[in-house]
């Protein structure tokens, strides 16, 4: 039996260090991956001197996607599995003090709400602000959104709920609550023992839809693909293909990999199951497809390493993301696994 607090430790190691692999390869196309990496992204690199975010970073390195979860973990931890979107203000006035990441690493949407955060501004009104499509709409939500789901297991509705108000700062709109409610939702399925890639699934679709009626109802609705019929998609050219690379191709060409919550969402969950739920191999996969690659990797290896738990996470991948970015993740995910709240797999689905 692998336990809860395997999963939670094997979320939060998966999704590192599918950050960190991702990390060289954001911003550039399958071929030219190819080119400079070989066919699959399976070691850590620098980011080499062209690259627009991450250039100054060392291998195995993480970025904005997994320090920003990491930050929101210990959120949960510090105030009882509960957050709240003044919580989550603090959290991002936070985290934009920290040079390392910021403000390079911040996405449009986040760069701006920190902005008026800081300036005083509510954060109930800040993400629903605006009047350009895509603003609010990126993945800057989803990206940090996994411990929503790791403190509730099985708890479709309390993921989804706990994921809409980490948004609301910042991603308060119908499709940038509802790719972070997929994941979440996603995650939560996951940590419960038994559970499988179709329950995953099915639970980030639930999550996409519940996610899209809470960020429409109480933020701002503003147009663009379904997240849900997007997982739909993404799902059945990862079940069609021949191998992961073709996967890898199929998805990123048709549903995309980039920074909207309406592709790298639908496309990490597609992902996840053309690497059969493999933390590793789903991080490589992402890795691999470039766009917004380490983001979609965090995500998608987040929900991976929820499912299969630490033992299925390579030790020596591990050891050097947590010794190059001064983590215990295996301290964090005790103190998360403390306050998490469990249900059984069907009562909260």
């Amino acid at each position: 039996m692998t336990t809860l607090l395997d999963r939670i430790h094997g979320s939060l190691a998966a999704a590192c260090i599918a950050d960190a692999l991702g990390a060289p390869t954001e911003e550039r196309s399958i071929p030219e991956i190819r080119e400079l990496f070989g066919r699959r992204v399976e070691s850590f690199h620098a980011p080499l001197p062209d690259a627009p975010y991450a250039v100054g970073r060392g291998p195995a390195q993480i970025t904005d996607d997994s320090s920003q979860m990491l930050l929101l973990a210990e959120a949960f931890i510090e105030h009882d599995g509960e957050v709240t979107p003044e919580v989550m203000a603090r959290l991002l006035i936070g985290w934009s003090g920290n040079p390392s990441y910021y403000p390079h690493f911040a996405g449009p949407t986040t760069r701006k709400a920190i902005e008026r955060l800081k300036a005083g501004d509510d954060p109930w009104q800040v993400g629903k602000a605006g009047r350009i499509m895509s603003e609010g709409a990126s993945n800057g939500g989803a990206m940090r959104v996994a411990p929503a789901g790791l403190v509730h297991p099985g708890d479709v509705e309390g993921a989804v709920r706990a994921a809409h108000l980490t948004c609301v700062p910042s991603h308060h709109t119908n499709i940038g609550v509802a790719g972070a409610a997929a994941i979440a939702a996603a995650t939560a399925v996951a940590c419960v023992d038994g559970a499988d890639l179709f329950q995953v699934v099915r639970a980030a679709r639930r999550g996409a839809e519940l996610g899209e009626a809470l960020g429409g109802e109480q933020g701002r609705h503003v147009p663009g693909p379904s997240v849900a019929q997007r997982i739909d998609l993404a799902v059945t050219l990862a079940v069609q293909s021949r191998d992961l690379d073709d996967a890898i191709e199929r998805i990123a060409s048709v549903i995309g990999t980039g920074l909207p919550a309406a592709e790298a969402c639908p496309a990490a969950i597609g992902l996840l199951v053309a690497a059969g739920g493999d933390p590793f191999q789903t991080a490589v996969a992402a890795a691999t497809a470039g766009g917004d690659s380490d983001t979609v990797g965090c995500m998608a290896a987040a929900v991976a390493g929820a499912l299969n738990g630490i033992a299925t996470v390579p030790a020596a991948a591990l050891a050097r993301v947590e010794e190059a970015n001064g983590l215990d993740l295996s301290r964090v995910a005790a103190r998360l696994t403390a306050v998490a709240r469990p249900v059984p797999v069907g009562s909260g689905t």
